[in-house]
């Protein structure tokens, strides 16, 4: 009997620290994006994971799963909204029709001043946005800047002043912003970005617009020698997750991942500022012609192309009227 008993206090105290070890275990939280590992804001979303696995003390067990090799960009605000995965990162041009106000800073020169970008993060521009994205079946968590230094291209000359832009096709983005630069006497024509080459070396558009960094990437030197360096759009990634997942999170887990979401916006900041330094000397070394726009310049062209964008994003849509005056009051 004494062997009985200790044999079935052993089994008993087992199963009670089997239990205890499987509560212990971490929750997963699978993160979907589509940059390559060398990418400056893939790099952050990395340090962004190690940084809520440590806040959550350990907790919480992030897996990035980046260059599209768990969900397609496509697929991944569907796949979240789902609960297919628990999380995924995406550029605010990919919410498109779905959500238009996310394309918010294509506003010409709204968003060039990087101190925005610092108080963003605790903007009631970002409050509402977050509010909105939840309505559509997400739970936003982190932004991260990528880029506001962009590059007008084109060949022969530089598309500086408001009249040089008379009559040029140039690569278009969302019907807002194609607006602004129909403002200017320019004939937009949307594309995305792995289009452009082809559309510039054939003759299909004249002048591109990309960041300034993708101009070097994507080697539009090839097929254009005018560069201008100015802030006319800025671009960001924002990360989320399942709404029913991050519900599930304790307040703590919760805690871990807003502190860690701020301390993210910031380096993203740091990143990209690095990473956009360096290119115009890079394009100045293929042998383009490179004109850094000045104040002056940028304000000659906001006067045109800002009103118009407002206009057309506004519209008479009551939420992209609030976003246009949250993002002066902003600017303020």
């Amino acid at each position: 009997m004494n062997i009985l008993k200790t044999t079935l206090a052993a089994a008993i105290a087992a199963a009670g620290l089997t239990g205890v070890a499987a509560a212990a275990e971490p929750t997963a939280i699978r993160c979907s994006h589509q940059l390559p590992p060398k990418h400056h804001i893939a790099q952050v979303i990395d340090r962004w994971a190690a940084e809520v696995e440590k806040l959550s003390g350990g907790t919480l067990d992030v897996q990035i799963f980046g260059a599209n090799s768990l969900v397609g960009a496509r697929e991944n605000i569907v796949a979240t909204a789902k609960g297919d995965i628990e999380c995924a990162f995406s550029v605010s041009f990919q919410w498109g029709k779905t959500l238009p106000i996310m394309t918010v800073t294509v506003a010409p020169m709204a968003f060039g001043d990087l101190d925005m970008w610092r108080r963003w993060p605790d903007s009631e521009a970002a409050a509402f946005l977050t509010e909105k994205l939840r309505e559509k079946g997400v739970q936003n968590v982190v932004w991260l800047f990528t880029t506001n230094t962009s590059v007008f291209t084109s060949n022969g000359k530089f598309l500086v002043k408001p009249e040089d832009f008379k009559g040029i096709k140039i690569r278009g983005l969302v019907p807002a912003f194609n607006a602004s630069l129909e403002a200017l006497g320019a004939a937009p024509v949307s594309m995305s970005g792995g289009k452009v080459y082809e559309a510039l070396a054939t003759g299909v558009i004249d002048a591109g617009l990309t960041d300034v960094s993708a101009a070097v990437s994507r080697k539009y030197y090839e097929v254009q020698d005018h560069f201008t360096v100015v802030p006319v759009i800025s671009v960001y990634f924002h990360g989320y997750m399942n709404p029913a997942f991050y519900d599930g999170l304790t307040d703590a887990q919760k805690a871990a991942l807003d502190e860690a979401g701020k301390k993210a916006a910031m380096w993203a900041i740091e990143a990209s500022e690095k990473a956009a330094a360096a290119a115009p000397d890079q394009l100045r070394e293929k042998g383009a012609q490179v004109h850094i726009a000045t104040p002056e310049e940028i304000a000659a062209l906001a006067a045109i192309m800002r009103p118009a964008f407002d206009a057309a994003f506004g519209g008479d849509d009551p939420d992209s009227k609030k976003m246009v005056e949250l993002i002066r009051k902003l600017e303020e």
